[in-house]
């Protein structure tokens, strides 16, 4: 479905599970899972099938960030982080959602930390996932080339430098399949609506400066950092950074050994695992 969050803006939502579930003589409400997806340019579509486990303990929201995937068209200028974290508040006015848990995966991990810095009141939790706090990269290069040796040090320099088709395209080749220590779902690339000149537009303009840590220190929820040991495109040491800026009363750290950019990708059980004790408290 499409849900009109401002005049002329419209989201491409699609909403998994009951809100209200029969407790007796009464109906219990559940929490609302609202997932912020990769990219940027990508889509929700990287969260399927893994958090339809989820429904028997809150409803699951996925949605387009605007101007992604089935979402409306939207001019370039408005992909910035603050739009997009304003975005979930107008989403959840839309739809009648108060407190929600919201997960941010990689480049919606960028604007989950936003919405935690401008809407600190709002959240009841907040999981980032496989995120960073800048740029970094030289913890980028220096992984890539770990793993994939100095055409993909090379790769990874030249695209998070100077974005366009042709970088993209070697970035592609040599560095994309390093995300992640498990095969990729061989049918999960015809499932996405990518749209490259957001990333293009993103990287050239606030990721060489960006720095979300000053944000993090008015967090008023609990807060989930997860990070897989083996990501080369958000390394860990950018989630401890995260942790560190992050109130110690309110943060919960999850590390996955052998684990990629996307825990549930690697390990689905330890993930599940770890979003239960979260999601569930």
């Amino acid at each position: 479905m499409h849900i009109e969050i401002q005049p002329g803006v419209r989201l491409f939502v699609d909403i998994e599970g009951l809100g209200h579930l029969p407790d007796g003589r009464a109906l219990k409400e559940k929490p609302t899972l609202i997932l912020i997806h990769g990219g940027p340019g990508f889509d929700h579509t990287a969260f399927r099938p893994f958090f339809s486990r989820f429904t028997d303990l809150c409803q699951v929201v996925y949605f387009d960030q605007r101007g992604h995937g089935r979402s409306d068209v939207r001019p370039l200028d408005e992909m910035r982080l603050d739009v997009f974290a304003d975005d979930v508040v107008r989403l959840c006015d839309a739809l009648g959602i108060t407190k929600p848990i919201v997960l941010g995966q990689s480049f919606g991990g960028f604007v989950a930390q936003r919405y935690l810095a401008r809407h600190p009141t709002h959240p009841r939790k907040v999981v980032l996932s496989s995120t960073s706090h800048h740029f970094g990269l030289a913890r980028k290069v220096e992984r890539f080339g770990r793993l994939g040796g100095p055409d993909a040090a090379q790769a990874t320099r030249d695209f998070w430098e100077r974005p366009g088709p042709d970088t993209w395209g070697a970035y592609e080749q040599h560095c994309r399949h390093l995300y992640n220590t498990q095969p990729k779902n061989p049918d999960a690339g015809g499932w996405m609506i990518f749209k490259s000149e957001i990333l293009f537009e993103h990287t050239r303009t606030e990721l060489p400066g960006m720095d979300l840590r000053p944000g993090l220190a008015q967090v008023q929820c609990p807060v989930l950092v997860m990070a897989g040991e083996d990501d080369p495109v958000t390394p860990p040491e950018d989630a401890e950074e995260i942790v560190a800026a992050l109130p110690a009363h309110w943060v919960q750290f999850a590390r996955f050994p052998g684990v990629g950019h996307g825990a549930w990708r690697d390990d689905p059980e330890a993930a599940e695992r770890a979003l239960r004790r979260f999601i569930g408290d």
